[in-house]
């Protein structure tokens, strides 16, 4: 049986359902992906784990 690695799309709690400015996130075996929530077929950025545990943790420590 194949298994996709097509990402599965989740955005925070924090975030409200009227199409406000949000940013969703993925996993996936290659990385982390982000994206504008507002623009869905639109360009992503690429993150190793590694990064995306750094800028979460430093985002976090600044809150």
């Amino acid at each position: 049986m194949e298994t996709s690695d097509r990402p599965v799309w989740r955005k925070s709690s924090y975030s409200d359902n009227n199409g406000g400015a949000c940013v969703e996130v993925a996993t996936s075996s290659a990385g982390i992906r982000v994206r504008d929530s507002k623009d869905p077929s639109g360009p992503t950025l690429g993150f190793s784990r590694e990064a995306w545990t750094w800028f979460v943790s430093e985002f976090r420590a600044r809150r």
